[in-house]
């Protein structure tokens, strides 16, 4: 959304990806090490967000519209489920 006027994002179903991933069994302690460090690279992503660029939007296939903001607003909200889901 930084590098493209309004994208459009294919819908991304978690609750699939939780059951392909096998969220359930997977090592808490490990995955809280892998959220750990692509949280720290995420941080550092959003950091370099500008100003300008918060209200920035793409859509989804089903024509729903979200900003970089609500973007990452959404990120957070899902590594609380995959949390949730592995614990």
């Amino acid at each position: 959304m930084l590098n493209e006027d309004d994208p459009k994002f294919e819908n991304w179903d978690q609750d699939e990806t939780a059951v392909q991933e096998d969220y359930y069994h997977q090592d808490p302690v490990l995955v809280i090490v892998e959220l750990e460090n692509e949280c720290n690279e995420t941080a550092k992503a959003f950091d370099c967000v500008r100003p300008d660029q918060w209200e920035r939007p793409g859509r989804r296939s089903n024509g729903s519209i979200f900003t970089v903001k609500t973007f990452g607003t959404y990120f957070i909200h899902d590594i609380e489920h995959h949390v949730y889901d592995v614990c």
